[in-house]
């Protein structure tokens, strides 16, 4: 039986380890370049310089902590809410509207504005509300 010596060198290499990196940066690299790839271009139409004149078609209701109910960015009152909405929606029929209320106002003016969308028969109606994730 022959006996290795502590300090001998080793005659083989063992290069799998190596072999098993050089396969996953082979893929990491074919995957990379793939990825890459645009696809089929094509020459994309140019927009025009002139700014739009169309306003936002979509209304917003905030009610604030306190009752106050804006209608985008102006106070009013429930009266005058139907008034403007109903003004709104003679102009456009499928008037889209969102709702925002505070988180601390009562349910009562929440459904209140609810049931004078629902009598004014605007459909596209919107609750706003936080997303929970961060």
């Amino acid at each position: 039986m022959k006996v290795q010596e502590e300090n001998a060198a080793y005659d083989e290499i063992n290069v799998t380890p190596m072999l098993d990196l050089a396969y996953v940066l082979l893929v990491v690299f074919i995957l990379m370049t793939t990825a890459a790839v645009q696809g089929v271009q094509v020459n994309l139409p140019k927009a025009s310089n002139t700014p739009s004149l169309a306003k936002p078609q979509t209304k917003a209701i905030t009610v604030t902590a306190d009752g106050t109910i804006f209608l985008d960015t102006f106070p009013v009152t429930m009266e005058q809410l139907e008034s403007t909405l109903l003004q709104y929606k003679a102009a456009n029929p499928e008037l889209p509207v969102v709702v925002k209320g505070d988180a601390t106002v009562q349910y009562q003016s929440v459904v209140d504005i609810l049931a004078l969308l629902g009598k004014l028969e605007i459909t596209q109606v919107g609750l706003v509300t936080q997303s929970l994730v961060k």
